[in-house]
């Protein structure tokens, strides 16, 4: 580890810090530390970045605003990064619009709504970057990214910087090619449409009241924990199988949504993990269901 550590501060590529607590930087407030946490300021400390790590082939993970993610209680091996403010710029011209990897998604939406375009509505209540949305094809009330997409800029394993076209990003159901093509979304260009400035307002503030009546927002968490079914909703099984309030540790199946497990203070990711199996186990046995996770356990085991 040492020696690309040591190349590392040879190269102009941003911030980096050693041995940094990912409880920090996620929604869940929990995870062990990384070997480093890198926070390039550009495309270009991006691409040298990653084509330093792809060379010394060491492990690397992007981390946006921490939300649907579960890093170990050990912490993450190898490099974190983490895209700096140069790449949290958003840019419109005209229906279009254009933004950087690590905008905040949520930001993004209510710019666009000031500026009377509609489209991104949906995107108000999804607490991660642009590049985070773009990964998992992220979405709500009936809408996703791929609606919307135009083209991406994304630095691939290899350091190569390229563009891909919505055809290319293979979107589906909370999925995009980078699952299997790993990168890193530099800049995403968006397509939206003129709308009335007071009906997409009120759209908006109708999804967050929604979100405030049935969401534990006020603890943290990381939105929901499992998919939803062909056909039915994961939170509604969940419920219907009595496991609301069900508690492993500092970890809570949330009394107001079903689907979301909230740290109640002092929760680990073992007991955040064992908490979802048990809620598998449960669901599985009862209904022959079985739940695929949303979100992502990251880090050492």
């Amino acid at each position: 580890m040492q020696q690309w550590l040591s190349k590392l501060s040879q190269l102009e590529v941003g911030t980096v810090l050693l041995n940094e607590p990912m409880s920090k930087y996620t929604t869940w407030k929990i995870g062990g530390p990384a070997d480093a946490l890198i926070v390039p300021e550009n495309t270009e400390q991006l691409a040298s970045l990653i084509r330093l790590l792809h060379a010394e082939q060491i492990p690397w993970m992007t981390i946006g605003k921490g939300s649907n993610m579960l890093v170990s209680d050990k912490g993450i091996r190898g490099a974190v990064i983490k895209l700096g403010k140069d790449l949290e710029d958003i840019e419109f011209r005209g229906t279009d619009v254009t933004a950087g990897g690590g905008a905040s998604f949520v930001r993004l939406s209510i710019m666009a709504g000031k500026n009377g375009l509609t489209g991104l509505e949906f995107a108000g209540g999804i607490p991660g970057t642009v590049g985070g949305a773009v990964y998992m094809n992220a979405g709500a009330h009936g809408s996703d990214v791929s609606r919307i997409f135009k083209s991406a800029e994304i630095v691939l394993e290899t350091g190569e910087l390229v563009t891909y076209g919505a055809e290319e990003m293979e979107f589906a159901y909370r999925h995009s090619v980078l699952h299997e093509r790993p990168g890193i979304v530099a800049r995403a260009h968006f397509s939206l449409e003129t709308g009335d400035r007071l009906e997409i307002a009120a759209a908006m503030a109708a999804y967050k009241d929604r979100r405030r009546k049935t969401q534990p927002l006020q603890q943290p968490c990381a939105g929901s924990v499992f998919r939803n079914p062909s056909g039915d909703h994961a939170a509604r099984l969940i419920e219907a199988a009595g496991l609301k309030g069900r508690r492993v540790g500092g970890a809570e199946i949330s009394e107001l949504h079903a689907n979301f497990i909230v740290n109640t203070g002092q929760a680990t990711a073992e007991d955040v993990l064992t908490l979802m199996e048990q809620i598998k186990d449960t669901i599985y046995s009862k209904y022959e269901i079985a739940l695929v996770p949303e979100v992502y356990f990251v880090g050492e085991r």
